[in-house]
């Protein structure tokens, strides 16, 4: 189903195409965590920097409990992707109703999971004493959101299946605007601090759930969601899983290391420093979410060009994607770090000790961040290629097993945040290490050799390509 929007990938110059394909995914992912921030900003300015920390320091704990899901929402879009082009419409409509039934199970299991565990979750965290309670507070309102967290994920996936970016984005900023108008609403006139930022969020998540579901309740196409159809068939919740489970437990395993980073730091029992930490860390996103456009588009140009057996442009699109990656990396990083002191006063106005912390997580994290950039981008290339074991396998090796030896081993003898904040460009540099040797030296060879002596014919009817 070509659109007008489309790219031609395998033909002409690639260097305007992949920015024409990285920079609205870019545009996109900075509008949700501007949405998202403003949580933090509202909270810090108006209640405190207890607050701040408050809800600053559930950012890992939350990704932890979604990320599963997140990873099954990209699996829904690549079942539907695969069904609408061949044609199988009917596997479309089940794959739709199972996708969406699937999310609100899950949101809805998720949901009494976190409002029944919260607190002890927070306590294994080692969350401060005189922030457990607000972060409980806000923790249990957030989780009643989650059944409307995983229904728009779900169904914005499916819609952008068949190449709808639109509609999801303008759900996405309408619901943001929401958020962030009943932010001041509930914080500052009504004084409802934590409590008022989460409802704030869950009443927008509900919002965007509602705008999507009645979207797809309105299409004439395969795509139409009737309530009545909801239900789970077997072979649609089983391609789902065999997709998506794999990007959900690495990303799992990747927040599972985070909370670990964080529970070290909420043992030094230091407000100042969670919050300081809480808001490096939301200004690191921001730069994150422009490298990893290019993740992206190495997935997708590099799949395209490796099906049409183009091996050379597959090298020239590696190559050009991991630059872009690096030359984001490096001017945003940086200059993020420049501007951390206005930028943290943001978060947490008059609070010199808060912006002090901050600005020693952003120097370990930030400046070098376009390392985690190269890592990135050699994922996106051997996922292209059809390799995901390997490169899953290589970063939850590398970036995450190597994170829990270091706080086991390093930090017990450094004790302090530094050597926490150093872990990541360390490990960055081993992983990047490892997946350029396992592209360079066996999937890259492999892959091509498969191409050389079968062509692109290899490639199986739904556009899957073999494990190398």
């Amino acid at each position: 189903m070509k659109k007008s929007h489309s790219i031609d990938m395998c033909n002409g110059s690639l260097a305007d195409k992949i920015l024409l394909f990285a920079l609205p995914l870019m545009s996109s992912s900075l509008l949700q965590l501007l949405f998202n921030a403003a949580d933090v900003v509202v909270v810090g300015r108006f209640a405190g920097k207890e607050a701040l920390a408050a809800v600053g320091s559930n950012t890992s704990l939350i990704n932890l409990t979604i990320n599963l899901f997140v990873g099954l929402s990209v699996g829904t879009n690549v079942v539907v992707s695969r069904d609408l082009g061949a044609g199988r419409y009917d596997n479309v409509g089940r794959s739709v109703h199972t996708a969406m039934t699937l999310a609100l199970a899950s949101g809805i299991g998720m949901m009494i999971f976190g409002v029944v565990m919260v607190r002890q979750l927070l306590e294994w965290m080692s969350s401060p004493t005189d922030v457990i309670d607000l972060a409980t507070v806000y923790l249990r309102i957030y989780f009643l959101g989650m059944p409307a967290n995983l229904v728009y994920n779900f169904g914005a996936a499916i819609l952008r299946a068949q190449g709808d970016t639109q509609r999801p984005l303008y759900f996405l900023t309408f619901a943001g605007v929401v958020n962030v108008l009943l932010n001041l609403v509930f914080v500052i006139a009504l004084q409802m601090d934590v409590a008022g930022v989460a409802l704030a969020t869950i009443i927008a998540q509900y919002i965007s759930a509602a705008l999507v579901v009645r979207c797809m309740m309105r299409e004439q196409g395969p795509l139409r969601l009737d309530l009545k159809r909801l239900g789970l068939e077997k072979r649609g919740v089983l391609q789902i899983l065999k997709v998506g489970l794999p990007a959900g437990f690495q990303g799992v395993v990747f927040s599972l290391s985070n909370v670990v980073i964080q529970s070290s730091l909420n043992s030094f029992d230091d407000p100042i420093l969670v919050a300081g930490s809480a808001a490096g860390a939301n200004i690191e996103s921001f730069v994150y979410v422009t490298m990893n456009s290019f993740h992206q588009a190495a997935i997708s140009f590099v799949g395209q060009n490796y099906g049409a057996a183009k091996c050379d442009r597959v090298d020239r699109v590696a190559w050009q994607c991991t630059i872009f990656s690096v030359l984001f990396g490096l001017v945003a990083g940086n200059l993020a770090y420049l501007l951390g002191a206005p930028l943290v006063n943001i978060y947490a106005p008059g609070e010199p000790d808060v912006v002090h912390q901050a600005l020693v997580r952003m120097l370990y994290i930030c400046c070098p961040y376009f390392i985690c950039g190269v890592m990135e981008a050699l994922v996106g290339v051997l996922r292209g290629l059809g390799s995901s074991v390997i490169p899953m396998v290589t970063s939850i090796v590398g970036a995450c097993g190597l994170r829990l030896v270091w706080v086991a081993v390093v930090f017990p003898v450094y004790r302090t945040p530094a050597c926490l904040y150093l872990s990541y460009p360390v490990t960055w540099i081993i992983t990047s290490l490892f997946h350029f040797l396992f592209l360079m030296l066996v999937v890259r060879r492999r892959a091509f050799a498969k191409v050389q002596s079968r062509g692109p014919a290899y490639l199986s009817t739904e556009g899957h390509h073999p494990e190398v």
